[in-house]
């Protein structure tokens, strides 16, 4: 597809498209190192995700809470494979996705896990997110596939706006920075240089701490928000 294309019409095609894969092949799009997997596999490979890049960082993620005690956000949670083992770790995790396809889909894989949710958004916003405090957000292979620089950074400044201050947001984009937002493709996401990924925490007042990957595929950012601090009787105070 070429030419301009406007936001909607963006995150139209985004559904569409995330619909459409839902339906040819779930499990390969979201993990494409199998082309069929089966229920075993699929959530075995999400409890292996989560136990390279949740349980061997829980001091940035929990900071001292008991994970039991955590709220959690996903974005992009597709048919919930890494929702599923969230769960398994976290007292309560709630996960987005643009498809209506992967959301159904979703549903089935959590049965049995009644502290996870998950909805279907608009592939820009976390509107449909209940409003409470978050303790941690996380996001794995999901923004690799979002072509618009103007979604990506709606959705850190959403997530800025769900997270208690202090907590962290940790998330892939696209290391690569040669590629280019292109209209209409849903597959290959825009890339970001070290120093554009830094930026886009600054911008949206979270501390971009650490950076893993840049010029690769899978570029890991810890974005933590800031914290508030006031003065009290003259003392400086954060919280």
């Amino acid at each position: 597809m070429s030419g301009k294309i406007n936001m909607q019409e963006q995150l139209e095609k985004m559904r569409q498209d995330w619909d459409a894969r839902a339906r040819e092949n779930a499990r390969h799009f979201i993990a494409t190192g199998k082309e069929s997997w089966s229920d075993e596999e699929f959530f075995a490979s999400g409890e292996k995700a989560i136990r390279e890049q949740i349980l061997n960082d829980m001091g940035n993620i929990c900071q001292g809470k008991d994970p039991k005690s955590m709220r959690v956000l996903e974005i992009g949670c597709g048919a919930g494979r890494l929702t599923r083992a969230l769960a398994n770790v976290f007292g309560e995790v709630h996960g987005v996705d643009v498809s209506g396809e992967m959301i159904a889909l979703a549903k089935k894989g959590l049965a049995g896990h009644p502290n996870a949710h998950v909805y279907q958004n608009n592939g820009l916003d976390l509107s449909v997110v209940p409003a409470l405090p978050f303790d941690f957000a996380f996001s794995a292979i999901v923004f690799q596939h979002i072509p618009s620089r103007a979604v990506i950074e709606n959705y850190v400044r959403e997530v800025h706006r769900l997270l208690r201050y202090g907590a962290l947001f940790k998330f892939q984009v696209q290391g690569c920075p040669e590629i280019r937002e292109i209209p209409g493709d849903t597959w290959n996401g825009v890339g970001f240089s070290d120093a554009q990924a830094a930026n886009l925490g600054w911008r949206h007042n979270f501390e971009p701490r650490h950076r893993i990957g840049a010029g690769d595929q899978y570029f890991w950012l810890w974005f933590f928000k800031k914290r508030l601090c006031v003065k009290i009787l003259g003392k400086g105070i954060c919280v």
